[in-house]
């Protein structure tokens, strides 16, 4: 009986077997390709020791924050140009040699004026070397976009201070950062995300935080933002230096010329340097662009006429290219602290009060951290070291 049973048994799989065998193979998933990232290489690898030179490089204070090594990767990523074409653009990642779980903090970097300087180069004494080796050592993964103008997008010219090419950039960078990090199991991304910039970081991180909210919400679990000495309302900046004796710093009014150039062709209107500015000014800068000296208060450089038409609301295609820029009327859902220097004579203060006293009355939870008599510069290590308890804070 047994034989038999098992005769029929193989008798019945033959069959089976047999009436498959002309039946298509089952289908198998494709792999996912990535959204966004394109390329990843490592850059380098420092140790604890490492990263503490770094630091006392910067202040002897931040040394004693440093807890782990880093490994720096470059990626490489898709985004869209200001004019919506598809471009690709880079950044740094910096993952900490940790075993425990982490947060991450993408960082927006400030004014550079070469590429030498961008984030995925992470040349010793760059932004991204020095701050983002520090915070990464904290135990925090780094993403530090280049922006575009910058690593592989250096062949175009930077969108100085532009907030929606900034954002996308940055945000960009995230997405790709995530399809990066994805079933790694050398680092372990606790999803929590936290923001942070200062100068021209600290207005792209206002500008990214209010993109997050706006678009990509559901993305990314957004816990704070920290933003240091951005110029979150132009239209009361260049009402400003319009209109009132300034410094006549020119390495800070090469930045003023930079913005109005930037927004000059961004948004089409096309005018000779001429229009904006007196001579021998106008065929300077013709010349030789932002490099084009301007040692004497900004206001004393420019056309009367192009001064009487912005006051006077008839030069409307500049008026409304800066307001496109402001980035400071609007409710931030998670918190933000905000920290400037009231001596800051290159991003004025009143920019972080114009944006503080605004959220807070549209119910934000919202800080302003002022540092009492702290320059642009003298005023980032208050910066640091308070952007750091706050998102600990937050955890």
């Amino acid at each position: 009986m047994f034989q038999r049973r098992l005769s029929f048994l193989l008798v019945w799989t033959l069959l089976l077997l047999y009436s498959c065998k002309d039946d298509k193979p089952l289908p198998i998933d494709p792999p996912v390709e990535n959204e966004y990232l394109e390329e990843s290489s490592v850059i380098t690898e420092l140790t604890q020791q490492q990263v503490a030179q770094k630091a006392t490089a910067l202040n002897p204070i931040l040394a004693g924050y440093v807890k782990n090594g880093i490994k720096v990767y470059k990626i490489t990523y898709k985004t869209k140009n200001t004019d919506g074409t598809d471009i690709m653009a880079s950044g740094a990642l910096i993952l900490p040699s940790t075993p425990n779980p982490v947060s991450m903090i993408s960082v927006q970097h400030g004014t550079i004026r070469d590429d030498s300087s961008a984030p995925s180069n992470f040349q010793d004494g760059s932004e991204g070397a020095s701050f983002g080796s520090l915070f990464g050592s904290m135990g925090y993964i780094i993403a530090y976009p280049d922006y575009i103008g910058y690593g592989a997008s250096k062949d175009l010219p930077h969108p100085y201070e532009h907030r929606a090419s900034l954002a996308s950039a940055s945000l960009d960078m995230l997405r790709a950062s995530k399809e990066f990090l994805k079933g790694r199991t050398d680092v372990k991304w606790d999803e929590k995300l936290y923001i942070a910039g200062y100068s021209e970081g600290g207005y792209a991180t206002m500008s990214l935080h209010k993109m997050i909210e706006e678009e990509a919400a559901g993305e990314f679990n957004l816990r704070a933002s920290s933003c240091g000495a951005g110029a979150y309302d132009k239209t009361a900046f260049m009402k400003h230096v319009i209109n009132t004796k300034t410094h006549g710093i020119a390495s800070y009014n090469a930045l003023y010329t930079w913005v109005l150039l930037t927004y000059d062709r961004i948004y089409k209107l096309n005018r000779p340097a001429s229009y904006y500015f007196k001579e021998p000014f106008a065929t300077n800068i013709t010349a030789n662009g932002i490099s084009a000296p301007i040692a004497q208060s900004f206001d004393s450089a420019l056309n009367e006429s192009f001064k009487t038409d912005l006051n006077d609301g008839k030069d409307k295609g500049f008026i409304d290219a800066i307001a496109d820029n402001d980035v400071y009327n609007w409710k931030p859902k998670v918190p933000v602290q905000l920290y400037h220097g009231d001596a800051d004579q290159l991003v004025f203060y009143f920019n972080s009060e114009k944006a503080y006293t605004t959220m807070k009355a549209l119910g934000a939870n919202v800080q302003l951290i002022p540092v009492p008599d702290g320059t642009h510069s003298s005023s980032i290590t208050s910066y640091l070291i308070g952007t750091l308890a706050f998102f600990t804070s937050t955890k």
